[in-house]
């Protein structure tokens, strides 16, 4: 939350330099590219916080019908916190969103922070947290480089057409990343009773004579 605050405290009345140039740079590439933005907007729909929302759901609801109640509670409860905190920040701070000629895109509300940013960090961090541990080492990272391009790259699509600034996103995806971190912090205190210590993993059973496991 530190490199946010310091953020919001910066941007609270003012548009950088930085988000003036990146917006006009690559504004002027979306209206002489056509194809390449039309493929932006159907990128930046797919996965924005309404379709995160409803994999989220569905992860819970699989979760609540194999018995993983309190991990299905936290999934609801990490993209609820992150979404209302996002809305009423959006509210608080008031920015208004790029003014560009020839917009090749529109978006409604306030700017700061970026919805689609913060939802999608939140969507694919849950996600993955969930799933990681049922994968092998490579696997797992082959799920974390995935998020990390999901969230990133639907940041990129609101900069590059027009309906946030860099900083928007830079924004949104701290503040998913933080109520990531602080929901899991607090879903590993909620989930050991107190004086209670975190449970071992089952030894590894011995082979059998044919070298498989019993």
């Amino acid at each position: 939350m530190i490199p946010f605050t310091l953020l919001l405290v910066i941007l609270r009345f003012t548009v950088g330099r930085l988000d003036v140039r990146t917006a006009e740079t690559l504004h002027d590439y979306a209206v002489t590219h056509s194809g390449v933005t039309g493929l932006l907007i159907v990128w930046t729909d797919l996965f924005g916080p309404w379709p995160w929302r409803i994999v989220v759901t569905a992860l819970a609801v699989w979760l609540l019908r194999t018995g993983a109640h309190r991990l299905a509670v936290w999934a609801l409860a990490t993209m609820a916190a992150g979404g209302l905190l996002g809305s009423a920040l959006k509210v608080v701070v008031g920015r208004a969103r790029p003014h560009l000629p020839h917009p090749v895109a529109f978006a409604p509300g306030e700017s700061f922070p970026s919805g689609h940013a913060l939802n999608a960090t939140l969507g694919v961090g849950v996600v993955v947290l969930v799933v990681a541990p049922m994968l092998p080492r490579w696997g797992r990272r082959v799920a974390w480089a995935l998020a990390c391009f999901l969230a990133l790259s639907v940041g990129y699509t609101r900069i590059a057409l027009g309906v946030h600034w860099l900083s928007d996103v830079v924004a949104g995806t701290l503040l998913g990343t933080a109520v990531i971190a602080a929901t899991a912090a607090a879903f590993g205190t909620w989930r050991h009773e107190p004086g209670r210590t975190r449970a071992a993993p089952p030894p590894t059973p011995p082979p059998d004579r044919l070298g498989q496991r019993v």
